[in-house]
């Protein structure tokens, strides 16, 4: 690519090679990212503090407070080795996770599609679908890098074909279903990728190659099994309980159902359930043009399409990484009944070396435009990680009320239980919703001392509930945004 087609902005960045910017940059995001935030995530929560149990009572406690605790348990092994505390800790792992995920990315891009390793860092660095996430602490780091590992040591296995990179791209696969176990999914992946040259001896070979792994973590399963531990199997019981096909007809009818019976009387079951596949394909598509941000835009101009013809023929393993994740997304919704955009952003992050090819053919076509990429680019970069909304200091300013003010003894309500976390009183496993408390057993309601919630202390509802049962709010904490905790108690 013509290198005056980039901004002279971009200049000082021309003299650092793509990977290392990329990598550099991405380091640098996630410390502003993390510089403005005061209160770690739900999930990130419940990983910290059973990584704190894990160094008070040894590791055979993390399977009983979480039945996947890997990240957990490096974050406690980080913490014994380097005397890190644990916030800072996830915070790093999470961080170099990231950094790692955007430098392989640009380094395939950049082989693939000679010439764009430059804007293969815009993109990369400022795609909204998963740098927005760069203040929190998430599973979804490791996932997301061992996954685009295990992919990068699938090129290298496709030129070289012998057992060392085979090893080494399964292992990524089995680190990578440490933190997330959808990982898997990239073995029918590369089986997929294999079909086409199945009639040669060497396909053979490489699938004999593939299936280490998968007789391996059977063995093992079958083994736990038979020995009566049922954690892991429990999980994976679970996983494959989303790939069953009876369970997925009887969702999909179910959903089928409830769509004609709220207002398409007219149709049969068929064409609902039709309804609602091609519905939810839809959404997911949507979705994942809209957490492009920007990147969106390449595919309004026709030619830059022909780049998903490239993407299939030199990328095809995430390409088919990309197809099968999509169906993974479906069968998640039709099994649990959400989605999120964490889950989704995977979709885009599998794509990047296609956006970044769709960006190179609309900058080389209307090279005018592309100062103007670059600067709504950098604004979304930004945008992704500085928050300008007001901070959650109502949420520590009620731990800090709870830890000074109750015992550890005392049985309080945690409508977020962060609060919990913060006060040091560990991460409850929460007890029914608000709304449910209203209609929660007396004895269970006699039984808490406190409650703490998220709630408007003239709220009707409020009112009534604490005359009925006798009462009355104790503090109450805002931040700027008039957001409330209130603490109820007698």
């Amino acid at each position: 690519m013509d290198r005056t087609l980039i901004p002279k902005a971009w200049g000082f960045a021309q003299r650092v090679p793509p990977v290392a910017l990329a990598f550099v940059a991405s380091l640098l995001l996630s410390a502003v990212a993390v510089s403005g935030t005061i209160l770690v995530g739900r999930d990130a929560a419940l990983y910290l503090h059973v990584a704190e149990q894990v160094l008070e009572q040894g590791p055979g406690v993390a399977r009983t407070l979480f039945d996947w605790p890997w990240f957990s348990l490096l974050l406690a092994g980080t913490n014994w080795l380097l005397g890190l505390p644990l916030e800072q800790s996830a915070y790093l792992w999470c961080a170099l996770f990231m950094a790692g995920s955007c430098a392989l990315l640009v380094a395939i891009t950049e082989r693939t599609f000679l010439g764009s390793g430059y804007w293969a860092c815009l993109v990369v660095l400022s795609v909204p679908a998963f740098n927005q996430f760069r203040y929190d602490i998430l599973r979804e780091f490791g996932f997301w890098f061992f996954c685009i590992l295990a992919l990068w040591l699938t090129l290298k296995w496709y030129e070289r074909g012998d057992w060392k990179w085979a090893a080494l791209l399964q292992l990524a696969i089995v680190a990578g279903a440490l933190f997330r176990l959808e990982a898997v999914f990239l073995m029918p992946v590369l089986a997929f990728c294999l079909a086409p040259e199945l009639k040669t001896r060497q396909a053979w070979a490489r699938l004999l190659q593939l299936s280490v792994l998968p007789i391996g973590c059977l063995l093992v399963i079958l083994i736990l099994a038979l020995a009566g531990s049922d954690a892991p199997t429990a999980r994976f019981a679970n996983f494959w309980s989303l790939l069953s096909p009876q369970g997925i007809l009887t969702s999909l009818d179910a959903l089928g159902k409830g769509l004609a019976q709220g207002g398409l009387q007219e149709h049969g079951p068929d064409d609902a359930n039709r309804i609602v596949f091609l519905g939810l394909s839809a959404l997911i598509v949507s979705k994942f043009f809209t957490l492009c941000g920007p990147f969106a835009v390449p595919f309004l101009y026709p030619a830059s399409w022909l780049a998903v013809r490239d993407f299939w023929q030199r990328l095809r393993p995430f390409a088919w990484a990309w197809l099968l994740y999509f169906c993974i997304l479906e069968l998640f919704f039709l099994r649990y009944g959400f989605l999120n955009s964490r889950y989704i952003s995977f979709l885009n992050l599998l794509a990047v070396p296609l956006l970044t090819a769709a960006l190179v053919v609309l900058v080389g076509r209307f090279p005018r435009y592309a100062k103007f990429l670059l600067g709504l680019a950098l604004l979304v970069m930004l945008a992704n990680v500085i928050s300008l909304g007001s901070k959650k200091t109502h949420y520590r300013e009620a731990s800090a009320w709870i830890q000074h003010n109750t015992q550890p003894s005392d049985t309080i309500y945690y409508d977020d239980s962060r609060i919990a976390y913060y006060a040091g009183r560990g991460y409850p496993r929460m007890l029914p919703p608000q709304e449910l408390l209203m209609a929660a057993e007396p004895d269970y309601l006699r039984s808490v001392r406190y409650f703490v919630i998220s709630a408007k202390e003239n709220d009707p509802s409020l009112e009534n509930w604490l005359a009925g049962q006798g009462k009355r709010v104790l503090s109450r904490f805002a931040n700027r945004k008039g957001e409330t905790i209130l603490i109820l108690g007698d």
